[in-house]
């Protein structure tokens, strides 16, 4: 019988308080307060697509702007994929989507190696969507990316709107991640030719 892939992370900073609680083979139950309603939005369609169960609760400097609490976020959601994911023996290690929603056509490929490293193509033509900064959104693919020691790879390919890019993003994300920590019966230790990840 498999583990449980859950995992329990807090961080505070003079700038945020997070709690988050993320189960990795959940049924995509989401519960989710950050304060910046469009990155909720994300973030509930992150645990949905992917079939994670997600609890998340955030405090933050939004007074100054949304900067620290979306970065923070990425890093504790980070932190919590890579607690959850364990010693990786058994799971496929890669993952990937190609994810279109209406005008919008992105890509996402995930490689859980070890290695922190991002990708980012996106170009969005407005600077808000909602509350949220659209420049913030690649700070939190940054910060998952390195706090998850993954390759992260994000390709707008094609799309004007900028709502339906974000979300394509985010729910190609959760798809590959899905991917990526599936198990297949076929591995028994860890797909490397090293022997760790």
């Amino acid at each position: 019988m498999k583990r449980s892939r859950k995992a329990d992370i807090k961080r505070e900073t003079k700038e945020t308080q997070i709690e988050l609680e993320l189960n990795l083979d959940g049924s995509g139950n989401a519960s989710v307060d950050t304060g910046i309603g469009f990155f909720d939005h994300m973030l509930e369609g992150f645990a949905k697509h992917g079939l994670f169960d997600l609890k998340l609760r955030s405090t933050g400097d939004l007074h100054v702007d949304g900067h620290h609490t979306v970065e923070d976020t990425g890093i504790v959601l980070g932190s919590a994929i890579k607690e959850a994911i364990g010693d990786k023996k058994g799971i496929k290690r890669y993952g990937n989507m190609i994810l279109p929603m209406d005008d919008a056509l992105v890509l996402c490929a995930i490689d859980l190696c070890g290695r922190p490293y991002l990708s980012y193509e996106a170009d969005f033509k407005t600077e808000k969507i909602g509350y949220l900064d659209t420049e913030l959104i690649r700070e939190f693919f940054y910060a998952v990316s390195y706090s998850a020691m993954m390759n992260l790879h994000i390709k707008v390919i094609s799309g004007t709107n900028s709502h339906h890019i974000a979300e394509a993003m985010f729910k190609s994300f959760a798809k590959a991640l899905d991917g990526a920590v599936s198990f297949d019966e076929r591995i028994t230790d860890v797909l490397s030719t090293k022997g760790s990840l």
